[in-house]
Formats: structure tokens, C-alpha cells, sequence
């Protein structure tokens, strides 16, 4: 049985500098029916900060009245959901006027308990490349929530979205309209291309070897209209990371993986690395860097330089963010693509599968290659998946030989699924196919 609710007084507060009197004169008591959480309560306990005591400052501190009782009801459907082992939230239809997609609906079951949180709907905003905000844009979106929402705000959903949750059918075409009239805009939910991500890039990040967030705005401006129409098998996301620390998780979370990397040597500043090496010592470095390099392209010399095998260098980044001073990518920069990244739905987690694995990302012949690989593989994709399948379940289902055929890439003996193997070129007759290879790499040259 749910436990008996009390009656708490909640005192509204001003969150602006004010006088005391005009402080005295804007308070005012409200009275509203607390439910008891006992389960929810032990969410608090520990040393993480829990996302119930941000719900119950929303509840109890809040100064309007609405945001109080929004949130005390839904503390009320999650202790319930507790007790009884069984989530109340199904789905709908909600959206806003010309969009199918960009808001979750979420409906309570148990609405006549829980009256003041019955309706729950999360938004999902577009970011900015990169995630850079001005405090001034922030501040905007802050107010436009407390206006039509409960408050709640996650920066960033695993799409990418800001994720503004908790809102009504009838606030949520007021709140687009408003965060639109400054800029903002809806991004994907459902069976669409899903909000691209990319890292913070070369604005913070010295091992950056791309223009992510180009990347990120070319792709999601071209295809705009299939994030806000939703007419795919399934889900498709775009994710751009500057460098193989793959910030963005993208080979791992993305259909469409943009990874920066570089084809060159390696920068060795050899004053820098003997610098750490008398600060830390040959023992330190040796333990932590020299070792556990991968594929042992590292050694340290009798004079203390380091030596770099850079065609046996796989771009673990270790080295690089250990002494980031010392060493650096290299100078002919770009960017591997990568196919059929996901996490767990039909057949389990897939790694990206290398389709493309180096482009330079400089001319607008190389953006313009970009988006069209995209426009071809969403297309081959939505012509050929189930239901239901994302792009990496379709191409283990047809074969990567007709996934290629189909998005017009040839088979390119650096293709790789796992490190230190090539799984996609016969070697029963090597020769040929290595004489075709270098053919074709002649023509691009031309």
C-alpha cells in the first residue's frame, strides 16, 4: 500500500534581487499534498548527487506553484513505480505544428493518483556544435522551461538533444514557438535521422585534426527534414569526434562515424619528452608509456629521444595524452568514416566497420563527398533495412560487399573491422588485387 500523503506549506521565493519589503509583499503560502517517498528517499544516500533530490528543490523551493505540484506528483508515480516494480508512462502522439518528430510523449496510467503530472512530455532541443552556449542563450531557455515546463533539464541526452522534460500537450507548441523566435530548434525522436553530436574540437582541444563542427552543421542541415519527418525503418546518427579519443563514442553510438585522424609521422618535440623524462623519469615513462603501447611502436633511446614506429602506430592516442606536449598528430590530417555503430537491440553491440578510411576534409569537393556518402547510405538503408534495423544490422543481415555495391564504395584493402586485420580482400589471388588497388589510388592521385 502507498503510504498516506501529508500537508506541507512551500514558501514562494523571488529569485531575483529585491527589496524586503517588495520580498514580503511577493511571498505568499501555498498549501499542497506531499507524497511520502521512503524508497525514493534512500536514492540520496551515498556519495553521488541524485537526480530525486534535484526533482525535490523543484518541489519545494520553487516559486511557482505549478512546478511544485508537477513535480511532487511525479515523485508520488515514481515511488509508486517502485512499490509495485512497473513503470505507468506510455507513449502517444504529441507534436507541434509541420513536425512529426522532436517531442517523446509521455502519458500516466495512473493520472486520476498522480493528476498534476499526468501528462510528462519530453522536448528535445537542438544544440549547438559542439555544445557552445552563451549564458545568455541559456538563460533564455532556462526561463522559456520554467514558463511551460516542470523545470527539468538534461544537457545532453546520448543523442545529443537537450532533453527538457516534463510539459503538457497544450505548452508544448507555446514552448517551441518561443525557444524558434531565438534560434532553437526541435531535434530528432522516432524512426528519423536522430541530432548529430560532435566534440568540443579544436576551440579546446589541441589533438583535433578536422573541422568537426562543420561536419556536424553540413549534416544536420542537410538533412533537416528527415529529423523532423520521421519516415526511416529506424533511428540513423550522425557522430563526428576530431580525433581517435573518440570523445563522442561515435564508433560505438553512431550509423555514420566521422572520426579526425592523420596519415603521416607523428610530431615528436624531443626537448618536451626529455623535459618529462627528467621530471618523471625513465622508469615512469617506460611503465606507463613505453609499454603500453599496443602494438610496441614506441622505444626510448640511450640519449633519452623517443623513437616512433609510425607504421605499426594504430592511433590509440595513449602516448599523445600522457605527454601532450611532447607529441602531436601529424600534419596531413583527415578523417576516417565508419558504418554501423549501436548499442544492444536485435543481434547485440556493433562496432563501426571502417568504409572509408581516410578522406581529407578541406575542399568543398571533400564536404560536398561527405554529405553525398550520407545522402547515398541513408537512401540504401531505407530502401533495403527491415523494420525496426538499424544500418549495421542490415549490412551483417545483406553482407558489407552488398552494402558497398549499394552506396557505390569500392573495396579498399585498409578496411577494417577489428584492429590489425583486413577481413574484406581475398588473398588467394593478393597480387591481383593489390595491383588494382594501386591503380585506383594512382587515379585519385591524378
Amino acid at each position: 500500500m502507498q503510504n498516506q500523503p501529508v500537508v506541507v506549506e512551500v514558501v514562494r521565493r523571488s529569485n531575483m534581487s529585491v527589496k524586503e519589503e517588495e520580498i514580503k509583499n511577493f511571498q505568499s503560502s501555498i498549501k499542497f499534498t506531499k507524497h511520502e517517498t521512503p524508497m525514493l528517499d534512500e536514492l540520496e544516500n551515498g556519495p553521488w548527487p541524485s537526480f530525486i533530490s534535484g526533482i525535490k528543490t523543484l518541489r519545494d523551493k520553487h516559486p511557482e506553484e505549478r512546478i511544485n505540484k508537477m513535480t511532487n506528483d511525479l515523485l508520488g508515480q515514481l515511488e509508486h513505480s517502485y512499490e509495485t516494480r512497473k513503470g505507468y508512462w506510455k507513449g502517444g502522439t504529441v507534436s507541434v505544428y509541420g513536425y512529426g518528430g522532436g517531442i517523446i510523449p509521455r502519458f500516466s496510467e495512473v493520472g486520476n493518483q498522480f493528476p498534476e503530472s499526468k501528462e510528462f512530455h519530453t522536448l528535445r532541443v537542438q544544440p549547438p556544435a559542439g555544445n557552445y552556449y552563451t549564458t545568455d542563450a541559456l538563460r533564455k531557455l532556462a526561463d522559456s522551461w520554467e514558463k511551460y515546463g516542470s523545470g527539468l533539464v538534461t544537457f545532453h541526452g546520448q543523442t545529443g538533444n537537450i532533453m527538457f522534460i516534463g510539459s503538457t500537450t497544450d505548452a508544448t507548441q507555446h514552448f517551441f514557438d518561443e525557444i524558434n523566435d531565438y534560434g532553437f530548434d526541435l531535434g530528432g525522436a522516432g524512426p528519423c535521422v536522430r541530432t548529430a553530436m560532435s566534440c568540443v574540437g579544436a576551440g579546446r582541444c589541441e589533438m583535433s585534426n578536422i573541422n568537426e563542427h562543420k561536419a556536424h552543421r553540413l549534416l544536420v542541415n542537410n538533412f533537416m527534414d528527415d529529423m523532423h519527418r520521421p519516415a526511416l525503418p529506424y533511428k540513423f546518427k550522425f557522430k563526428v569526434s576530431g580525433c581517435p579519443n573518440d570523445c563522442m563514442n561515435s564508433i560505438e553510438r553512431a550509423d555514420m562515424s566521422i572520426i579526425g585522424t592523420w596519415r603521416d609521422d607523428m610530431q615528436v618535440n624531443q626537448e618536451e619528452w626529455k623535459k618529462f623524462l627528467k621530471e618523471k623519469g625513465r622508469k615512469y615513462a617506460i611503465d606507463n608509456i613505453i609499454t603500453r603501447c599496443p602494438t610496441n611502436s614506441l622505444s626510448l633511446s640511450d640519449d633519452d629521444t623517443l623513437d616512433v614506429d609510425n607504421k605499426s602506430c594504430v592511433r590509440c592516442m595513449h602516448c599523445l595524452n600522457v605527454v601532450p606536449k611532447a607529441l602531436h598528430p601529424g600534419d596531413d590530417k583527415g578523417a576516417t568514416i565508419l558504418m554501423g555503430g549501436k548499442r544492444t537491440l536485435k543481434i547485440g553491440d556493433l562496432m563501426g566497420t571502417v568504409i572509408k578510411p581516410f578522406i581529407k576534409l578541406e575542399t568543398e569537393e571533400d564536404w560536398e563527398y561527405l554529405v553525398e556518402l550520407a545522402e547515398k547510405t541513408i537512401d540504401f538503408w531505407a530502401d533495403n533495412a527491415l523494420e525496426h534495423e538499424r544500418c549495421g544490422e542490415m549490412i551483417e543481415r545483406i553482407g558489407l560487399q552488398n552494402f558497398l555495391d549499394g552506396i557505390e564504395e569500392d573495396v579498399d584493402v585498409n578496411m577494417v573491422g577489428h584492429p590489425r586485420e583486413s577481413s574484406y580482400v581475398r588473398t588467394d589471388d593478393w597480387d591481383e588485387e593489390a595491383k588494382k588497388w594501386y591503380e585506383k589510388a594512382d587515379e585519385r592521385i591524378a
